[in-house]
């Protein structure tokens, strides 16, 4: 049904793996976890959506299976191995299936907010079980990782940290987790991701009701992934960016396969209710502003992959500014007269 064309233009843990947590999580909301003091987005209605995706979910989703498969391919270009390994969010059951020995993973922590999302991965892991790694499942919180400090090798997040209301207060937590050298490799959606349906649904909400209210969730940019890193205090930072378009044969499928990926919007601040004669706009304007000449519609998924590693001594540094002992006009002389 759905043609993917990449364009590149509360279980308990598993005795074995209680050294790595801490003994509870803090609550103050009365939902499990703690409050954040700057909210975006609703945590408790993404993890709803993320209970509701586990049951919706389509199994081996081409556009998550290639968006794993692609972080994945950076731990194959790593000599290191790393052999406790912490996967958060996102999509859990595709990086299980698709390591495929990479990272010489020997102990692997599954953890996501959705219960359900957990029991997902785990009857996955009952029917094809690997062998040469021992999974542990636990639902926890990215925002308040419940990892001890320097007790991991790895930590890989694919499509899930860009729902967190504190990314830079995560991407620390994250940190805080590795042992020194070790990984941080994630994956989110760009700022990109979505804008034939962010134009189709301000056109119909401003021809229907007058005005506008965020449907589509705010995103990061590509150009702030770097000081997302570098704030978050990793060393040797690096960060990419690939565009894939999904094409739909229509608007209804597109917000199917989002809500069975658990990427429907879970803004605080939006309208509670979408009109009925507001969605059928949105549909005709995105269809007649962008279908393709066979019916259907397309639809961009902007992915940042983040790579970072904790600081140890051995890690190449950056010289200390003013420490150079050649200048650019030296080189440019020393060139200019050999051609």
């Amino acid at each position: 049904m759905r043609a993917l064309v990449a364009t590149l233009c509360r279980r308990r843990v598993q005795e074995p793996f209680s050294r790595f947590f801490y003994g509870s999580f803090s609550t103050d909301n009365g939902d499990g976890f703690q409050s954040s003091r700057v909210k975006i987005f609703d945590r408790h209605l993404k993890r709803k959506q993320r209970d509701r995706a586990a049951w919706l979910a389509c199994p081996k989703d081409p556009l998550v299976d290639t968006v794993a498969e692609n972080l994945l391919d950076r731990l194959e270009d790593c000599k290191k191995a790393f052999p406790t390994a912490l996967c958060l969010g996102g999509s859990l059951e595709a990086i299980r299936r698709l390591l495929r020995g990479r990272g010489a993973i020997e102990k692997l922590i599954m953890m996501d907010t959705s219960y359900d999302m957990v029991k997902l991965c785990r009857d996955a892991e009952q029917d094809v079980p690997n062998e040469s790694i021992e999974t542990s499942f636990v639902v926890g919180d990215e925002e308040f990782l419940p990892i001890k400090e320097s007790s991991l090798d790895l930590v890989i997040s694919c499509l899930g940290l860009h729902w967190t209301n504190d990314l830079p207060g995560a991407m620390i937590q994250c940190r805080l987790a590795l042992k020194p050298d070790c990984l941080f490799l994630a994956a989110i959606l760009g700022g990109e991701t979505l804008k034939e349906l962010r134009i189709a649904c301000t056109v119909a909400q401003m021809e229907r009701e007058g005005g506008i209210s965020p449907r589509v969730s705010p995103l990061a940019q590509v150009r702030d992934a770097g000081n997302l890193l570098t704030r978050a205090g990793f060393t040797l930072p690096s960060v990419d960016v690939d565009e894939y378009t999904v094409k739909y044969r229509s608007a209804l499928d597109l917000i199917e396969h989002l809500r069975s990926m658990g990427e429907t919007n879970a803004l605080l601040q939006k309208s509670n209710i979408l009109k009925r004669e507001t969605a059928l706009a949105t549909a005709a304007v995105y269809d007649s502003m962008f279908a393709e000449e066979d019916g259907t519609i397309p639809a961009t998924f902007q992915v940042i992959y983040m790579t970072g590693w904790r600081e140890h001594s051995s890690q190449q540094k950056a010289k200390r500014r003013g420490s150079a002992t050649v200048s650019f006009q030296d080189i440019q002389k020393q060139f200019g007269s050999d051609s």
